[in-house]
């Protein structure tokens, strides 16, 4: 299956009826299957779906039944085999659309291919960030501009995409996908403090504005996510202080952590499918600390 990006011409829609297992029908008829029109299936955006957390988010929604916009900001991410894995598991439909979402038009064009493809957009899921940690006393103009842009404004833009449909349908689902660092702690790293707690008052403040047109807007704050990259930050990290890797897991990374234990993109994907279903009809505004207890700390 050929998955759909921006300036390509997304697939016909798939017939208007699917099958879904009906889990009521009890283990002796568990092959048989209902049907539900595709009309019922509801659409998710994910920003930010190159990435380990992205990626995760967007199999958990479609393990719920969602057809699926992954985002990439640049072609060449991988991310069509994805779609079509998705497809191939879960029985939905995904699209793969590109777009530097700092900037209005980008969003603009994001959102315009998922109302190509699917009429509608439903959820949506902002994890596009840039993770660039420059310290206070060096960072340029040039650094806070393209890190506040990427961090903060991305999310903005996405969201003033999606709302007006959201509230003409009087439901909708905004996740915020930020950090622990934007909650409580700071850092030398001013910039990126900043957007990640921009993040969260915009979250704040516009689960305030559309609480009464069926749209909850929530945020998720996962603490240091196991992902491909926080191996080359331990690397790093090793050589900078010179230390071993078990050295910078058990003090540098764990430490903030009484647990001992760090957040998965699996586990930061359960809640936002949690906060993008029905069952969280009653919950917005509300950000969830992923910690491992740092928060109370």
């Amino acid at each position: 299956m050929n998955s759909a990006r921006i300036g390509y011409e997304a697939r016909s829609p798939r017939p208007a009826m699917r099958p879904i297992r009906d889990a009521s029908l009890g283990a002796k008829s568990a092959e048989l299957a209902t049907w539900r029109a595709v009309s019922e299936v509801r659409t998710a955006v994910v920003t930010g779906s190159s990435g380990e957390i992205g990626h995760a988010v967007a199999e958990r929604l479609a393990a719920a039944g969602m057809n699926l916009v992954l985002h990439s900001p640049e072609p060449g991410d991988a991310i069509e085999p994805r779609c079509e894995g998705l497809e191939e598991r879960f029985g939905i439909r995904a699209v793969h659309a590109t777009g530097n979402l700092s900037k209005p038009n980008g969003a603009r064009k994001l959102i315009a291919a998922a109302d190509s493809a699917f009429g509608r957009v439903d959820v949506l899921v902002n994890v596009v960030n840039m993770a660039t940690l420059v310290p206070a006393k060096g960072c340029s103009d040039k650094a806070w501009d393209l890190i506040i842009a990427h961090s903060l404004s991305a999310s903005f833009h996405a969201i003033q995409g999606v709302l007006e449909g959201m509230k003409a349908r009087n439901w909708g689902r905004i996740v915020n996908v930020t950090s622990v660092p934007g909650l409580f702690r700071s850092s030398c790293y001013a910039a990126y403090e900043t957007a990640r707690r921009g993040v969260i008052s915009l979250t704040k403040t516009l689960a305030q504005d559309v609480a009464k047109d069926g749209v909850t807007v929530n945020a998720v704050c996962p603490e240091q996510v196991w992902t491909p990259l926080s191996e080359e930050q331990i690397r790093d990290t090793a050589w900078n202080r010179c230390l071993t890797r078990e050295e910078v897991i058990r003090d540098v990374l764990q430490a903030r952590q009484p647990s001992r234990s760090l957040v998965t993109a699996g586990q930061i994907a359960q809640v936002t499918a949690f906060l993008s279903s029905d069952a969280a009809a009653t919950i917005t505004g509300t950000v969830i600390a992923m910690g491992n207890g740092s928060t109370e700390r």
